[in-house]
């Protein structure tokens, strides 16, 4: 009897332990399975993406030069690009471009800006020489890496570059050296040294480009107009109405700090995402939070909210805990909706510059996060993009934490081995190809699979009504098989077939 006494009671406290460190929740989540979920992405509204919505740039002066912007800078005269060969030292000129030639935008405003090599580091003025020598070695900018590029109003491809002496970069005929110490007599004739025919090559039109393009003072004001009024209480009717019975939202990692969040970023996407949990409340619709961007960006793109490109995310210990901060302020603040359906940790991860062990690391830190406030929101891993990983290389891990989600996106539009084919070879390789996928991933075994991302679009033309009917059906009914669900891409924009509400508006998706 006393045995089993003391035998109960170290049962008891390890129960006691294994709860209290997060990584054991009550049987309403782990022991059942999910609900399914027939979601929505509501993209573009709380991280900006300009393919989406296009016209929230319109109003920024120089809209093509905005951070991350790809330039390459082009002699006139001499005919030769500027270039940071070799990754410092001075500027020097070659023949053709490549990417040495390539300088990422850093906007300070929307005349001066910082110009970022391809190594990292920035271009700069040498203010330890003559004065006049173009360098790259500066790993962050300061006064002497900024620079003013002044475009001819009659052709604004052809430009001059003012450097922090005030000079005008030239480059001299003779030796082809470049040196900022020409005054410029204000012409824009073939025959001026300091005149380059400026080239664009990657554009990112995401939340920072479009913050810090508009600036401090108007950026405000546009982001406030386009969060009340993109995602309204309507669209969650609409989307009630029309079969679903959840949307996944999209937020970047700023949202935590508002209503001051770091520069460029500007308040007021906290108060839209309280907005979507009373609207989702009031439908009795399910809300999945998507971490879409994380800071430093965890696949340099725009929908992550990279400023220039870079994917830093998950280099450092410190970048990692900020972000687990960001999801337990968002759990904290909606553990007691009853619409907080699932967390999502972070969208998209790239690997290889997302390492598995940094990503498990913070997946771990993140789980537990979530559950120091909510013991019944599912937690969402995203699986990483990239050809070096494994798709189930998240289930051991995921397997020991109940409650958690694999989210697998699925997007055959950007799949080039079907570029140029037929309609009925795009709806095979759904009931063949992706059907194959999701049946390898939703084992008995393994955590619940989660299609976040699809779309029914294709690079086909001149493609019927029907086909598109048919192509969207052949999906539901494959990522319908997802034990989670599945979550359409995306709820508005304007490429229409990209929009659900199109969509089941003209009849080519019917729930």
């Amino acid at each position: 009897m006393k045995l089993f006494i003391i035998f109960s009671i170290i049962t008891c406290f390890c129960q006691l332990l294994s709860f209290s460190n997060g990584r054991s929740v009550p049987n309403n989540v782990g022991a059942s399975a999910p609900e399914q979920v027939k979601a929505v992405n509501l993209g573009g509204w709380l991280v900006t993406e300009g393919w989406i919505k296009p016209s929230l740039f319109d109003g920024i002066i120089n809209k093509d030069l905005l951070d991350g912007t790809g330039v390459q800078f082009q002699s006139v005269k001499v005919g030769k690009y500027l270039s940071a060969e070799g990754g410092g030292g001075t500027i020097t000129v070659v023949p053709t471009a490549s990417s040495s030639e390539s300088f990422r935008l850093w906007r300070i405003n929307e005349t001066t800006f910082n110009f970022r090599a391809s190594t990292g580091r920035f271009v700069g003025l040498n203010t330890t020489g003559n004065g006049k020598d173009i360098v790259v070695e500066a790993e962050e900018p300061g006064a002497a890496e900024t620079f003013q590029i002044l475009r001819n109003p009659n052709d604004l491809n052809r430009v001059r570059v003012r450097a922090p002496n005030g000079l005008f970069l030239q480059v001299k005929e003779k030796d082809e050296s470049v040196s900022a110490d020409y005054e410029g007599d204000g012409g824009w004739k073939d025959d001026d040294s300091s005149v380059f025919s400026i080239k664009f090559g990657r554009i990112l039109q995401g939340e920072y480009q479009v913050t810090n393009g508009y600036g401090p003072l108007i950026a405000p004001q546009v982001m406030k107009e386009h969060w009340s009024t993109y995602i309204v209480e309507d669209d969650f009717k609409f989307i009630k109405e029309n079969g679903l019975n959840a949307v996944r939202i999209p937020v970047g990692w700023w949202i935590a700090s508002d209503p001051s969040p770091p520069k460029p970023y500007v308040p007021g996407s906290l108060q839209a995402l309280d907005n979507a949990f009373s609207w989702a409340e009031k439908y009795d619709i399910k809300v999945i939070i998507d971490l879409h961007a994380a800071p430093g960006s965890q696949n340099g793109a725009e929908h992550s909210s990279s400023r220039d490109g870079s994917q830093e995310w998950g280099l450092t210990d410190n970048n990692i805990q900020q972000t687990v901060g960001v999801i337990e302020f968002l759990a904290a603040r909606y553990a007691n909706s009853s619409s907080l359906y699932a967390m999502e940790l972070i969208n998209e991860p790239m690997s290889p510059g997302v390492s598995l062990d940094n990503l498990t690391k913070y997946y771990q830190a993140g789980y537990d996060a979530v559950r120091k406030h909510s013991q019944t929101a599912y937690v969402v891993m995203s699986n990483r993009l990239g050809s070096s990983f494994e798709p189930t290389e998240l289930f051991s891990f995921a397997n020991r934490l109940e409650g958690s989600v694999i989210d697998v996106h699925y997007y055959p539009y950007y799949n080039t081995s079907l570029n140029n084919v037929t309609v009925e070879r795009y709806i095979e390789y759904i009931n063949n190809d992706e059907a194959e996928k999701v049946r390898q991933l939703t084992t008995s075994n393994g955590p619940p699979i989660f299609v976040g991302e699809w779309v029914a679009e294709w690079q086909l033309t001149n493609t019927s009504k029907e086909d598109y009917q048919r192509y969207a059906a052949a999906q539901l009914e494959v990522f319908g098989r997802a034990q989670f669900g599945w979550a359409y891409w995306t709820l508005k924009n304007v490429n229409i077939h990209w929009s659900l509400e199109w969509m089941i508006n003209n009849g080519y998706i019917k729930l």
